[in-house]
This record gives C-alpha cells, structure tokens and sequence, in this order.
C-alpha cells in the first residue's frame, strides 16, 4: 500500500468520525417530531367522541361536481347590487308633533273660544262674568294698556261690577280731618267673584289655549301697529301685578269733587292700572298674585320648548 492508499484511509476515517455526531443528532430530531406528532393526534382523537365504525360497510367515494369554468367565472364576480340611499333620522322625525289647530278667523273666533271657555274652569257659572264680543281684541287691548299702567275699560273682558266704590261719609269719618275718609275695606267684596272665577282656572289648560290661539292674538296685536311678540306685552301686564307692593299706610281717601282721591300723594300718584289693585284689595291682590305667579311660570316653559 502506498502512501497516497494511507492518506485516503485516514481522511475517510476522519469524516466518519465527523458524520456520527451529525446523523446522531438528526435521528433525534427525528424521533422527537415523530413523538410530537403522535402525542398530538392521540391527544386530540382522545377528545373525539368514540364511534363505532362498521368494518364491513363499504366506503362510498363522492366525486365532487365538475363546475364548468364558465360558472366559477360567474360566482366570482360581484353582482351589482343597488344600495337605496338612507336618510339620517333626527330628532324631529321622533318628537312628537303637535297637531295644527284649526283656528277660524279673528272675526268669526267668538263662538269658537265661547267652546272652550267650559274647559278652563269649574265654576262655569262665573262666566256670565265674561264680555264674549270680540274677544280676543279686548284681551290684547286691555293687556296692552295695563302693561303701561293704563285701564281701557272698554275693552275690558269683565262686565262692571254692580256695586260702584263707595265710602260712608258719616261712620267713616276720619276725626280731625276734613273731609277725609277711611277706606271701608268692605268695598273691595264687589271684586271677589271675579278672583273666584280667576282662581278656578286650570293654569295649565289656559296657558296651552293661550299657544292655541297665539296667531289671532298676534294678528290683533299687529292690528294695533305692534311688529314685536305680544307675549313679551302679556309678561310685562303679569310682572306689574307681581311687583305691586301693598301699601304701609292707610288707604284713606278724600275728594274736592265726585270723583274719590287717596288721601297720601304717594297713593295717588300710582298708575291706574296699579290703584285699580288696590281697590281690588289686599287679600282678592295676593290670590291674583298666587294665580299668575304659576300662569307665568307654566307660560315661561312652553314658550322654552
């Protein structure tokens, strides 16, 4: 053997030497997937139920349909599909509406709110109180003049009391004045079955017939040459009757004439609309207060819807 024979023998005896670790450590690899797979597909039949299979039934093989290539073509490609266009819901489309009234004309609305007037109260029978001929033009003119501290009495909505004011000059006398008299409290009793008939009034039914008739109103207030909102003239009627402060001192009264004066400078120079609640007197004045205090304020929130 020559040496070129020795030098093949040593090298193929180094590269065995260097193969057996590798293919040791290959077959491991090996065996351990091998386990892993087969703990896996243990593990998971083991989770399957158990059925029985029957060795001897044969296994029918289905051929799956042959689609032509035509038809895949087609389940492929999108269909054109008409999407309508849907509008946003707002909340207007959910709100309740409220239905329109059907109002008649300013000139023929007298026997319409005459229909209705049984609804306000109930003490029906004080509505003989009420001046049922042009109705609502006497409520704007009336409302518009007392807000200004003036009394249209002929446009009031209330017949005149029967009674007129009046002092007993003898009993009433005010001892060491000359003619000067104390106010006979007795006399604002002729103003209670008109506070009677106020306060049976269901403020919520009036205010909501209030926005009822709202465009007659309005159309009578444009009448008077008024370009604003009446109700701003209504409120302004309803604080003036809110403010009123009922005097310290005694109402009493005096006349050079027919007609009657306060006897305090301070009395008598109040706007007329504001001595007409004094002769209305103190306790009938509260109940007025009471009555439009809550009119007001029921007013105030459906105007803010």
């Amino acid at each position: 053997m020559d040496n070129s024979e020795n030098t093949q023998q040593v090298e193929q005896s180094s590269n065995d030497k260097n193969s057996g670790p590798l293919i040791i450590i290959i077959v491991t690899v090996i065996v351990v997937i091998i386990a892993l797979w087969q703990f896996s597909v243990d593990d998971s039949a083991s989770q399957q139920p158990i059925q029985e299979v029957s060795t001897t039934a044969e296994v029918e093989v289905i051929q799956p349909e042959q689609i032509e290539p035509d038809v895949v073509q087609e389940l492929i490609e999108p269909t054109d599909i008409v999407m309508e266009e849907v509008e946003p819901i707002t909340p207007e489309d959910t709100a309740i509406k409220t239905p329109e009234i059907d109002l008649p004309k300013i000139n023929e609305s007298d026997e319409w709110i005459q229909a209705k007037l049984p609804d306000l109260t109930w003490r029906n029978e004080l509505l003989s109180l009420l001046v049922t001929e042009d109705m609502i033009r006497r409520f704007v003119v009336f409302t518009d003049n007392f807000a200004q501290g003036l009394l249209a009495y002929d446009h009031s909505l209330f017949i005149k009391p029967k009674e007129t004011f009046s002092v007993d000059e003898k009993s009433l006398n005010v001892t060491g004045e000359k003619n000067v008299w104390q106010w006979d409290s007795k006399t604002s009793q002729r103003f209670d079955l008109y506070v009677d008939l106020l306060r049976s009034v269901d403020s919520t039914t009036l205010v909501n017939m209030y926005i009822d008739i709202k465009p007659l109103v309005d159309q009578a207030y444009n009448e008077l040459g008024y370009e604003d909102d009446f109700t701003y003239t209504l409120q302004d009627a309803i604080t003036r009757v809110l403010d009123m402060d009922l005097p310290q001192s005694t109402m009493n009264v005096t006349r050079s004439s027919v007609m009657y004066k306060y006897q305090d400078p301070e009395l008598e120079k109040l706007a007329d609309s504001d001595k007409l609640l004094l002769r209305i007197g103190k306790e009938n004045l509260l109940i007025i207060k009471s009555v439009l205090l809550e009119v007001n304020e029921k007013l105030n929130k459906r105007l803010a819807k």
